[in-house]
């Protein structure tokens, strides 16, 4: 009796890798890079949504604290509640929809608001402010990585996502034979 096992033939090892992790082999799936405008939005909006929530927080323990709102009489805690929580709740609503039609317009219109809950705790007006930049840098910027990612595949189609790659030997479509 044989110790050799009967597996059938051997199996050929698969091609080692010589080439950094960040270069695509022939046949490799790229996958495709999420949009930056959009992350940088949402990202923008729901640290925004976090920042009213504990100023509605700070705003509902200065109800109680004389001279606190020099400008008007206090609200009641419910009315700080509601304006604070539904603040909060449209800000991670519009973070999850940024990308929709109008939502980018909805997310500068919210600025509004929250600069404007600095009447409340004069904090918010600088947060506010601090946001409102980080929203206009987020809009900005966001889509200017976009277009250099869109410009970069386009002048790297080898390595650039969601582009079929060519046949060897085989001509693009409308290619001209004779050149």
């Amino acid at each position: 009796m044989s110790s050799t096992p009967s597996d059938g033939p051997a199996r050929p090892e698969p091609p080692r890798r010589t080439l950094p992790k960040d270069v695509p082999l022939p046949g490799d799936r790229i996958k495709p890079r999420a949009a930056a405008k959009p992350q940088f939005t949402q990202t923008v909006l729901l640290l925004e949504a976090f920042v009213v929530f504990f100023c509605t927080l700070v705003a509902y323990g200065l109800r109680t604290v004389p001279n606190a709102w020099p400008l008007f009489d206090p609200p009641s805690g419910a009315v700080i509640w509601t304006v604070g929580l539904v603040l909060s709740v449209v800000l991670l609503v519009l973070s999850r929809v940024v990308t929709r039609p109008g939502g980018y317009v909805a997310g500068t219109v919210v600025q509004v608001p929250v600069i404007a809950g600095g009447l409340a705790v004069p904090f918010m007006f600088l947060a506010g402010g601090i946001f409102a930049v980080l929203w206009v840098a987020a809009l900005r910027l966001g889509g200017r990585v976009d277009v250099e990612r869109a410009r970069y595949d386009a002048e790297h189609p080898e390595t650039a996502p969601n582009v079929p790659p060519r046949a060897a030997g085989r001509r693009p479509a409308g290619s001209d034979p004779a050149s």
